[in-house]
C-alpha cells in the first residue's frame, strides 16, 4: 500500500475512533475524570490502535490483528467492569462502542473506507440517540412487536423459497418479487405508523399531518375531515394539514417508482415534485392564514403495516393489479392502462405505481407508465377532496380540492412546456 494511501486510512481511522469518542465523553460529561473508562481520546486512540494494527498485520499476517483485538477486547471490558462497579451502572454499551471503533479502524485500512465510515456515522447515531430510542420502545406494545418479528421471520425464512420468476401464463405474477415489494411497502408505511405512535400525541398539527401522509394519506384525510366537522372554525387550519399530508404522498410515490424501477424517475420526478411543492406552499399559507387558531392532537387510526394479515392483503393487490395491467397492455393497449390506472388511483396509488414502474422495464413504454401513474396520483388526490367535502364540510371539500386541482393542472402545464 502506497505510504500517503496509509496516512489517509490512518486519518480516517482516527477519526472513527474521534467520532465515538465525541458521543460517548458528551454523554459522560458529567462523571469526573479519572472515573470513566473512557473518553474522547481512548477512542480516538482505540480507532487509531486498529488502523495501525491493521497495518502490521499486512506485514506480519492476520494473527497478529486477531491477537490485537483479543487482547483490546479484554483490556477494554476490565476497565468498563471497573467502571460499571465503582458507578453501580451496569452497561455493555462501551466495551461494545470501543470494540466497534476498533473494528472499523481496522477495516478503513483493509477494505472500502466509505464503508468504515458510514458504519461508524450509523452507530454514533444510535449511540447519541439512547433516551428517544429506548422511550419510543415503550411506547410499542406487544402486538406491534410481534407482528414485525413474525414479518421479518417471513421475509427471511419464507421469502427465499418463493419462486423467482413468473407463475401465471401473462408472466405477470412473480411472488418472490411481490412479497418483497409488498414488504418494500408495509415498511415505508410502518414508518408513519410509528411516527403517529411517537409524536402524534406530543407535537402538533402539522407533524401529526407529515407522518399521517408518510403511513396513510387517505386515513389523515379522514381524521382532518372529521376534526373539521367538529371544528368547522379551524377549516383553514386543517385543510392546510391536508394538503401537506397530500404532499407527503408525492414522495413516498417518488421513492416508490425510484426503487422499482430508476429509469422511469426522469419522468416522474418532476411533475410529482412539483405537485408536491405547491401542496405544502399552499398548506403552509392556509396554516399562517388560520393564525394561532388550535385544535386538539389529532388521532390518526391506522392498523399496523406490518401485521400478516395486512401484508397478505397488500400482496395480494399488487399481484391483482400486475395481472390486470398486463391484460390491459395485451388487449387494451395505452387506454386500458389509463383507465386502470384512473380506477385504481382512486382506492390506492402505491400498488398501481408499483406495477407501472416495473411493467415500463419490459412490456410498457415508460411514457405510458408515467402518464399511468399520474393519473392514478390525480385520481386518489381528488378523491381525497372528496372525501374532505362528505366527511367534512362542503368548504372544506373546496378548499382541499381546489388547492390540490390548482397543483395538478401547474404540474401538468409545467411538464408540456418542458416537453415543447
Amino acid at each position: 500500500m502506497p505510504i500517503d494511501s496509509q496516512f489517509e486510512r490512518l486519518a480516517i481511522a482516527l477519526a472513527i475512533g474521534l467520532l465515538f469518542g465525541l458521543e460517548r465523553g458528551w454523554s459522560l460529561r458529567e462523571v469526573p475524570e479519572g472515573k470513566r473508562a473512557a473518553g474522547l481520546r481512548t477512542y480516538g486512540l482505540s480507532g487509531l490502535l486498529g488502523g495501525i494494527s491493521a497495518l502490521v498485520a499486512l506485514a506480519t499476517g492476520t494473527i497478529f490483528l486477531s491477537f490485537a483485538l483479543l487482547t483490546f477486547g479484554m483490556i477494554t471490558a476490565a476497565f468498563q467492569y471497573l467502571e460499571a462497579r465503582a458507578n453501580q451502572d451496569f452497561s455493555v454499551t462501551g466495551t461494545v462502542a470501543g470494540l466497534l471503533a476498533f473494528v472499523l479502524g481496522a477495516y478503513a485500512i483493509l477494505g472500502d473506507s466509505s464503508v468504515a465510515i458510514a458504519s461508524a456515522a450509523a452507530a454514533t447515531a444510535m449511540l447519541a440517540f439512547k433516551q428517544p430510542l429506548h422511550a419510543w420502545l415503550k411506547m410499542l406494545t406487544w402486538p406491534e412487536i410481534r407482528a414485525f418479528i413474525i414479518l421479518v421471520v417471513m421475509t427471511v425464512l419464507v421469502a427465499p423459497l418463493l419462486p423467482n420468476k413468473p407463475i401465471d401464463p401473462w408472466n405477470a405474477i412473480n411472488p418472490s418479487e411481490i412479497w418483497r415489494f409488498a414488504i418494500l411497502l408495509a415498511a415505508v408505511s410502518f414508518l408513519g405508523y410509528i411516527a403517529i405512535r411517537i409524536f402524534g400525541e406530543r407535537t402538533g398539527l402539522i407533524v401529526s399531518a407529515l407522518a399521517g401522509g408518510l403511513a396513510s394519506s387517505t386515513a389523515t384525510t379522514l381524521t382532518f375531515a372529521k376534526m373539521v366537522r367538529i371544528h368547522p372554525d379551524a377549516c383553514w387550519l386543517l385543510s392546510g394539514a391536508t394538503l401537506i399530508s397530500c404532499a407527503v404522498m408525492m414522495t413516498r410515490v417518488i421513492v416508490i417508482v425510484g426503487i422499482a424501477n430508476p429509469g422511469l424517475l426522469g419522468l416522474v420526478a418532476l411533475p410529482l415534485a412539483l405537485t408536491g411543492f405547491i401542496l405544502v406552499i399552499l398548506g403552509i399559507i392556509f396554516v399562517l392564514r388560520a393564525g394561532k387558531r388550535s385544535v386538539e392532537r389529532p388521532q390518526i387510526e391506522i392498523s399496523s403495516p406490518l401485521e400478516l394479515g395486512t401484508a397478505l392483503k397488500l400482496a395480494g393487490l399488487i399481484a391483482g393489479v400486475m395481472l390486470v395491467s398486463k391484460l390491459a397492455i395485451q388487449f387494451s393497449g395505452p387506454a386500458g392502462i389509463f383507465g386502470l390506472s384512473a380506477i385504481s388511483g382512486l382506492a390506492d396509488v402505491d400498488a398501481i405505481s408499483l406495477s407501472l414502474s416495473r411493467l415500463a422495464t419490459g412490456a410498457l413504454a415508460s411514457q405510458t407508465a408515467a402518464i399511468g401513474i399520474g393519473i392514478a396520483v390525480a385520481a386518489n388526490t381528488l378523491t381525497k377532496s372528496v372525501m374532505a367535502a362528505v366527511t367534512g364540510s362542503p368548504k372544506h371539500g373546496l378548499i382541499v380540492g381546489g388547492a390540490s386541482a390548482a397543483a395538478l393542472v401547474a404540474a401538468v402545464v409545467t411538464v408540456f412546456l418542458a416537453v415543447g
